[in-house]
C-alpha cells in the first residue's frame, strides 16, 4: 500500500515539474488564444479519428482474445473503455488491471489470462509506435534528446520481447522444476502465473500477431491523423511525418510515471518534439492539449457509461424477485 502511494506521489511530483517546464517556456496567453479560435471542422475530424482508433483497438484486443474466448466487440470495446477511464483517474497504468478484471467478470475467462493478453498488446503497441518513431526521425534528420527518446524505446521494446520470450519458455530453462515446486507452496499463485502463460501463448498464433500488427498500424494511423487534424484546426500544417513522430513521441512519454492522465508529460513531450521539427511552442501545446484532451475526454465518457450501463443491468426492477437478477 505504501509503496503504490510512493509511486503515485512520485507521479505526481513529476507531472507538476513538467507542467512547470511547459509553463516556463511557453506563452500560455498565446496558447489559450490559439485553443478559443480552433477550426471546429478540424476538431470534429480529430473527435472522429480518437473514435475510429478506440474502435480498431477494441477489434484488436478482440483477435488477441480469439484463440481463448470468443468474446463480441461489444463487451471487448466496454471493458477496453473501463481500462482507459481507469488509467485517466489512477496512476501507474492499473486500469490494465482494472479491464482484466471487467472483461473477466463478464466473460468468466480468468483474469490472470487475459492479462496476458494484454501484455502482448503492450508490447505490440510499443514496437509498433517506436517502428513510425524511429522512421520519422529518420525522413526528419531529427537529432538530440528527442532521438535519444526513441532509441530508449528501441531498447524497451527489446526489452519487452526478450521477457515475453522468456516467460513462454520459463518452464525449460535450468532450475525450472525447482521453482516451480518453490512457487507450488503457494497454489493460488502458481495458478495464476500458469493462466498468465496462457495468455501469452497467443503469441505463437502467427495469424492472429499478423492480424494485431495490422490493426495497430492502423490504430496509429488515426492517431497521427488526429495530431494533423488538431495542428490544422490551430493554424498548423504539419507534414505526416512531423504528425507521426509527435503521435509516437507523445505516446512514449507516456512510460515515465505520472500523475494519471499523463498530464505534464504529454505536454512537455509534444512541445519538445514539436520545437525539434521547426513547429512553435504556443500551437505545438495549444492542438497537444486539444488531443489530449480529447482523448481523455471521450474515453472517460465511454467508459463512464459502460459503468453505469452495466449498474443499471445488474440492479433487479423495483418489486421483482431477486432470483429473476440470477436467471437474467
Amino acid at each position: 500500500m505504501r509503496r503504490g502511494a510512493g509511486r503515485a506521489l512520485i507521479g505526481i511530483a513529476i507531472s507538476v515539474v513538467a507542467l512547470a517546464l511547459v509553463v516556463r517556456s511557453v506563452d500560455i496567453g498565446a496558447t489559450w488564444q490559439a485553443i478559443r479560435s480552433a477550426n471546429p471542422e478540424w476538431l470534429l475530424l480529430l473527435l472522429l479519428f480518437v473514435v475510429g482508433d478506440v474502435v480498431l483497438r477494441a477489434v484488436r484486443w478482440r483477435v488477441l482474445l480469439g484463440p481463448i474466448a470468443n468474446v463480441s466487440l461489444g463487451t471487448t470495446a466496454g471493458s477496453l473503455l473501463v481500462g482507459y477511464l481507469a488509467n485517466n483517474v489512477l496512476p501507474a497504468r492499473l486500469g490494465e488491471v482494472v479491464r482484466s478484471h471487467h472483461l473477466g467478470e463478464r466473460t468468466q475467462v480468468s483474469r490472470s489470462t487475459i492479462l496476458g493478453t494484454i501484455v502482448v498488446e503492450r508490447v505490440v503497441d510499443t514496437a509498433v509506435v517506436v517502428v513510425i518513431a524511429a522512421i520519422a526521425i529518420l525522413v526528419l534528420s531529427v537529432r538530440g534528446v528527442v532521438a535519444s527518446a526513441v532509441m530508449v524505446g528501441v531498447a524497451l521494446t527489446g526489452l519487452l520481447v526478450v521477457a515475453i520470450a522468456v516467460g513462454m519458455v520459463a518452464h525449460r530453462l535450468p532450475g525450472a522444476n525447482r521453482l516451480t515446486t518453490w512457487v507450488g507452496q503457494w497454489p493460488q499463485v502458481h495458478g495464476a502465473l500458469v493462466r498468465l502463460r496462457a495468455g501469452l501463448s497467443i503469441v505463437r498464433d502467427v495469424p492472429t500477431m499478423a492480424a494485431a500488427i495490422v490493426l495497430s498500424i492502423g490504430s496509429w494511423s488515426l492517431t497521427v491523423l488526429a495530431f494533423a487534424a488538431a495542428a490544422q484546426a490551430v493554424g498548423i500544417e504539419p507534414t505526416i511525418g512531423q504528425a507521426a513522430l509527435l503521435a509516437a513521441g507523445t505516446n512514449l512519454a507516456t512510460a515515465v510515471p505520472a500523475a494519471p492522465g499523463y498530464v505534464g508529460t504529454f505536454e512537455l513531450a509534444a512541445v519538445t518534439i514539436a520545437t525539434s521539427v521547426g513547429i512553435g511552442r504556443a500551437p505545438a501545446l495549444a492542438f497537444a492539449v486539444l488531443v489530449h484532451a480529447a482523448t481523455l475526454l471521450l474515453t472517460s465518457i465511454g467508459g463512464a457509461v459502460v459503468l453505469v450501463v452495466g449498474a443499471r443491468r445488474r440492479v433487479p426492477p423495483a418489486g421483482e424477485p431477486a432470483e429473476a437478477e440470477a436467471d437474467a
